[in-house]
């Protein structure tokens, strides 16, 4: 089916999330929930990102692609889109269901002063500042957070320790802030999790983890730490490499010739092949490297 045709489409939902799809005009695969409407856009090399905006009154069928501007991260397929709009949409009847009270409250915080507050219950207030923010917990309720993630004073900020306070008060939560919550865990602290949870983690379950069991495996292997497209040898990567992607003044550092075809950062690090890739000391892109000896 040609995408562009498909302007509205059936989708299985409970009835009280109302959950709207249907084809921009230029074809993507957009969503409207509520206030928000939600697209997924072509990243290039087949893969996609969520964008969003708000209060867009315009029928879904006749938006385009410079009507988002949000972006919420990458959705791999059309199936995941929709699966991702359907746990939103539970995520906003849920919230509305929660006692969660907008306060004003006059206090500093370790990222400033307080610029609005949002209880969520008795001794669990989120704070936001003109930079930043996060959660603060009364004694009572900070002592209820497991010792390993305690933090003195009660204090949790927004980008990964707010998962502590969900975490530790799931009650409060969503079960989309939930499963957020429980990841975030897992990638910064899995030791952590493993001791409250009495098992340990699998590969793939932690990012953290499989990272420490990837300078593990290759602590002794070359490790590309900057690339860049090679001028002198087309269809060639020049990168820099160290033992163990080391940084540092005083490393031992290495140029290389990779393919670019080859070439791929990966999640931790390209990892440098001596039988396929050899030292390159001929003349280089790189900067810094010229008129050095290789």
């Amino acid at each position: 089916m040609n995408p562009a045709r498909a302007l509205q489409t059936e989708v299985s939902t409970p009835k009280d999330l109302r959950v709207e799809f249907a084809r921009a005009a230029d074809g993507i695969a957009v969503a409207r929930l509520s206030d928000l409407v939600f697209a997924m856009v072509p990243a290039g090399d087949g893969h996609y990102f969520l964008a969003s905006a708000w209060r867009v009154s315009r029928p879904l069928t006749e938006l385009k692609r410079e009507d988002f501007y949000s972006h919420h991260g990458a959705v791999a397929d059309e199936a995941a889109f929709r699966d991702r709009m359907v746990e939103q949409a539970e995520h906003c009847r849920e919230l509305r269901l929660l006692s969660r009270q907008t306060v004003r409250m006059t206090c500093s915080t370790p990222w400033g002063p307080s610029q609005g507050a949002t209880a969520y219950a008795d001794g669990i207030v989120c704070h936001t500042t003109a930079g930043h923010g996060g959660f603060h917990l009364s004694s009572a309720r900070n002592a209820k957070v497991h010792q390993t993630l305690r933090a003195d004073g009660g204090w949790y900020e927004e980008d990964a320790a707010w998962a502590i306070v969900a975490c530790t008060f799931p009650d409060l939560f969503t079960a989309y802030e939930r499963k957020c919550a429980d990841k975030t865990t897992r990638d910064s602290w899995p030791d952590a999790w493993e001791e409250i949870h009495g098992r340990s983690l699998a590969p793939g379950e932690s990012c953290a983890k499989d990272a420490q069991a990837f300078a593990r495996e290759h602590a002794e292997d070359w490790i590309v730490i900057s690339a860049l497209r090679s001028e002198h040898h087309p269809g060639m990567t020049e990168v820099i490499a160290t033992i163990g992607g080391t940084r540092g003044e005083h490393v031992d550092e290495r140029r290389f010739l990779v393919p670019s075809q080859e070439y791929a950062v990966g999640r931790f690090g390209f990892v440098i092949d001596e039988g396929k890739h050899v030292a390159y000391g001929g003349p280089s892109s790189f900067a810094g490297w010229r008129g050095r000896v290789a």
